[in-house]
Parts: C-alpha cells; structure tokens; sequence
C-alpha cells in the first residue's frame, strides 16, 4: 500500500517577492515613516531616566569550596540591602517621602482610579502613613541589588530623574548597608564596652597607687597592717573585675564567630551622578521603530493582496474597462449547470452597462 501523499508547501519564488516589493512599496515606505514618526515624537517627549550605581564586596568567612553556601550568603545579603528597613531609613535621611518623584500624584485620573479602587474594596482608605507606604513601593520598583558572576560583588543600582539624587541615594543604602553588616555589637554597645573598660582600669589604678601611696608615706605601725590589707583587697579586687571583664569581652567575640559567619562588607566604587541617560535610548529605539514598520508594512501589502485576490476569485474585475459608447464591460462568472458541475469551456460573457449620462 503506498505511502498518502500529503500536498507540498507552496513555495515563494524570489521573483515574487521582488514583484511583491515593487507592487506594495509606497505602502511599506509609508507606514516605516509613520512608525518612526512616532518614535522621534516619543523620544522629544520623554522624561529621561538616570541610573546611578555602586559596587560593594561582601566578604565571609564561609568555607570557600563551597559554591552552594557562598551563593546563599552572597544572595541573603543582596536580599537585605534591597529589604524595606533599609528603604525606610534612607527615605526618611534623605526626606524622600516630600519628593515630587515619590509622592503619590494627585492627577484627575490617579484620583478617579484611586476612588473606584476604593469604592471597590481594592484600595484601603487614605491615611497619613500611606504617603511613606506609597513613597516605599516607589523607591523599591527604582532600586536593584544583584551579585556580579560569581563574586562576592555586589552591584547597586537606583533610578531616578535627577541623576544626582539617583547617585546620593546608591551611596546611601550601600552606607546603611555596611553599617548595619558591621558586628553584632550596635554603636551605642561598642561605646558602652569602651568607658566601661576605662572605668575599671582607673578603678584598678587608683586602687594600686592608693596601696603604693600608703606603703611608702606610712609611720604608725600599729593600724598600718589592717589598712594595708584593706587596701591590697581593694587593688585586687579592682584588677579581677577589669580581667574578668576583659576575659568575657573575648570569650563572647570567640563564640559569636563559631556560631555565625562574619561579614565585612566594604564599598569597591561608590556612586557618582551618571553624564547619560539609561532610559530611552535614542539607538534602540529608532531601530525597533524601523524595525516594526518594515514588518507591518509588509503585513499591510499582504492584506491588500489577499483582498485583491479574493475579488478576482468572485469574478469580478476590480478594474473594468469602458467602451467607446460610454458602457461599462463586466465579466460575469461562469454558469453552473444543474449537477453543480462547472463548465470549464464556458468563457465569461461581458455585460453591458450603459450609463445615465
């Protein structure tokens, strides 16, 4: 038994698609223009966007064979630096919640939609926390925080309208970064440790010199034992709070870096305000314009053809021709006999149509 045979694909010459070319390019030409009209009309009416961006290296302590745990660490902190505490302490430093870029727009439809959110339960009502809510979802949907390869880089990214503030607000969360990433120990903490650690060694010193003092500017020997001793447990007891404390400050270091990595982060290239916008680009955007208006050009001849193909298919000649005597020749179809079995040596027959005037 042999094998169906399945109809062949037409296939388009290159001669047809010359004539296809020749016969509908005014109408490619046209709509190219028009799409690129657009485009430079987009382009002149744009608002620029400025990215500035920073890189900061996140070192650890974490086993260095061990590309799973690395990647972890690396994305877990790229995650923090893009985390809403840090929004928030930066829009609140920099009082982005007043900037026109960051406040909720009070435009006739912003407003509109915002009513029939409401209305519809899609939207909470306005309160006075909602302008640093809004502000937050802005400054979030501008900021991006990636690793670079596989490094412990860091890449940070802000967009923005001002190319200066899109620069001050990259150096600002990579600061509040770093600083949040520095030790367990808060700022006020380390400070406290410090006078603390002063404090009983000034104990501790006045106790010994005290004890050295008396010794040496002593004569009455008769209460000379039982001072002296006082003053040996003072000095002594001085200098065990000082080493004890000094002994608990490194056991509790030692501990906290066993239980959890260490992070240094440091800041490889800080931000500075961008010479060039990052959004639009006048290249791409000519060419995706030119692009596209070739391709509907062409989409808008075929149509055409295909429109001129089925008239011809219901036989009529799109351009009839006009006798000398002013009437107006036709083809008409050819007749289908009652066995609904077309002639095919039947020919068109002209219709005469005589005009009016």
């Amino acid at each position: 038994m042999a094998p169906p045979e399945f109809p062949s694909a037409p296939v388009v010459s290159l001669v047809e698609v010359m004539a296809f070319l020749r016969r509908r390019l005014s109408v490619i030409l046209l709509t190219c223009l028009a799409t690129l009209g657009v485009a430079i009309l987009y382009l002149v009416t744009a608002v620029p966007t400025f990215t500035a961006k920073a890189e900061l290296i996140v070192d650890s302590k974490a086993t260095p064979g061990d590309a799973a745990a690395v990647s972890t660490i690396v994305e877990s902190q790229v995650a923090i630096i893009k985390s809403e505490s840090i929004a928030r302490y930066v829009i609140e430093k920099l009082g982005l919640a007043k900037d026109s870029e960051f406040v909720l727009q009070d435009s006739a439809v912003g407003a509109t939609k915002r009513w029939m959110s409401q209305l519809l339960g899609w939207r909470r009502p306005e309160t006075k926390s909602s302008a640093m809510s809004y502000a937050v979802e802005s400054f979030e949907r501008r900021l991006s925080a990636k690793r670079v390869g596989p490094t412990y880089i860091v890449q940070i990214t802000f967009e923005s309208k001002d190319p200066d503030r899109a620069a001050h607000i990259v150096n600002a969360v990579a600061e509040k970064y770093i600083t949040h990433q520095m030790d367990s120990l808060s700022v006020q903490d380390e400070a406290w440790v410090k006078d603390r650690l002063n404090e009983l060694s000034a104990q501790a010193s006045a106790a010994q010199r005290a004890l050295e003092d008396y010794n040496r500017n002593t004569t009455d020997t008769a209460n000379s034992a039982e001072t002296a001793a006082k003053l040996v447990t003072a000095a002594d007891s001085s200098k065990n709070a000082y080493d004890n404390f000094r002994h608990m400050l490194r056991k509790m270091e030692a501990t906290r870096q066993q239980s959890s990595p260490v992070f240094e982060a440091s800041l490889v290239a800080g931000a500075s305000p961008p010479m060039r916008a990052s959004w639009p680009k006048p290249g791409a955007v000519l060419g995706i314009s030119t692009v596209g208006g070739l391709l509907l050009g062409v989409a808008i001849g075929m149509l055409r053809d295909l429109l001129a193909r089925g008239i011809f298919a219901s036989g009529q000649d799109p351009h009839p021709r006009t006798q000398d005597d002013g009437t107006i020749e036709r083809p008409v179809p050819d007749a289908v006999r009652p066995d609904h079995q077309s002639e095919a040596s039947a020919k068109a027959r002209p219709v005469r149509l005589t005009g009016s005037g």
